[in-house]
């Protein structure tokens, strides 16, 4: 995966684990604003918080098990 397309410019060089601790705002696309309703609404503050949250896992599992139904 690269990186420097997923994240904002001055996160671009940070290792994996670094960025798991970095705010959710860090990812491309996801604005200051956006990152405070996350926390609001499902207590995410960090990356890792975003990865790891039960819906957010739950969605994308069945997103990817519908593309293998066919």
């Amino acid at each position: 995966m690269n990186v420097a397309k997923a994240v904002d410019k001055k996160y671009e060089t940070m290792t994996f684990k670094q960025l798991c601790e970095a705010p959710a705002a860090a990812l491309e696309g996801v604005s200051e604003n956006d990152a405070k309703l996350l926390e609001q609404a499902f207590g995410i503050r960090t990356i890792r918080d975003l990865g790891t949250n039960k819906y957010f896992r739950a969605a994308f599992t069945i997103a990817n098990a519908a593309d293998l139904e066919g």
